[in-house]
């Protein structure tokens, strides 16, 4: 295998999985989680939080994940802020 066929490779599988990231975030609709209920996750794809990066306490968050079967799915739900609020000093 010579080096521009692995270059080659490694561009396709890097938009590769930017396109399906794409897709997994913009046409999946997103259900809102309630405490207790059931969520059948096989493969988290991505975590979301919706702040600035600047957010103390609660935010709301959205998974995308795979379920058993393969099917995307979305779900929003609140967490606590991962951001600059809990960085020590």
């Amino acid at each position: 295998m010579t080096i521009k066929t692995l270059a080659r490779i490694s561009l396709f599988a890097l938009f590769g999985f930017g396109a399906f990231s794409a897709f997994a975030d913009s046409s999946i609709p997103v259900q809102n989680y309630h405490y207790g209920q059931h969520l059948d996750v096989k493969k988290v794809l991505s975590i979301h939080e919706n702040n600035n990066g600047e957010a103390c306490g609660v935010v709301t968050a959205k998974m995308d994940y795979l379920d058993s079967k393969g099917q995307p799915h979305s779900v929003q739900y609140q967490t606590y802020a991962t951001g600059a609020c809990h960085e020590g000093g």
